[in-house]
């Protein structure tokens, strides 16, 4: 299993380069973002966050202060804007229970305690917590999406029907535990997912073409 996963990472690699995500500048900002993300594009959270930004508020303190109707104002170009709103007041009020509003605090906590508790916070499914910790806190962890299921599944690695939980073992059981290798190879999923491993995929110019479990 090993050699498959690597294969399809080093022709994805070879393909496309570093794909330099997730944009931003601050921890903060990845960890906004990957709430924001939820069912929009990433060029509506640019938006929302460039408007967080010109009012100096894109900060834990900054979003605390902020009445939910203010944020939801802000963040609205992300869409279900209000219920977004309500999300990141959510995390917000976790980061300053449990960690008095610090992210190096936050970040000191183990990996497997740290993921249960934002599981736990109002809005924040897997998908989620794991963009926030691998991506916000350079945490070792596989985010698994939507592209991931469809990529694998059609090169017979996974089931179509194969759980968040059981695609995400299959990479941490067989893959070392690299914050960077799990960054750069999901990043590089999401690119294929979106250019070429469409609903209707265009196989004949994909660089995995051919390449399927078990050959």
């Amino acid at each position: 299993m090993k050699k498959i996963l690597m294969k399809i990472y080093r022709k994805l690699y070879q393909a496309y380069g570093p794909r330099h995500w997730w944009p931003g500048e601050t921890s903060f900002e990845v960890m906004v973002g990957a709430i924001l993300t939820q069912n929009t594009s990433w060029r509506n959270v640019e938006k929302a966050i460039q408007r967080l930004k010109g009012k100096a508020v894109l900060n834990p303190e900054g979003v605390h202060r902020l009445r939910k109707s203010e944020l939801a104002r802000l963040i609205r170009s992300s869409g279900y804007y209000r219920v977004k709103a309500d999300r990141l007041k959510s995390f917000i009020d976790f980061l300053f229970g449990q960690y008095g509003g610090d992210l190096k605090r936050m970040k000191k906590e183990r990996l497997e305690e740290l993921r249960e508790e934002l599981l736990r916070v109002k809005g924040i499914g897997p998908e989620t917590a794991d963009s926030i910790l691998l991506y916000g806190l350079k945490k070792p962890i596989f985010v698994v999406d939507a592209y991931t299921r469809r990529v694998f599944s059609r090169h017979g690695v996974v089931s179509e029907k194969a759980s968040y939980e059981e695609i995400q073992k299959l990479f941490m059981d067989h893959l070392a535990l690299d914050e960077a290798l799990f960054n750069e190879y999901h990043a590089l999923i999401v690119h294929i997912g979106k250019t070429l491993c469409k609903r209707i995929p265009r196989c004949d110019i994909c660089p995995l073409k051919g390449v399927r479990y078990g050959r």
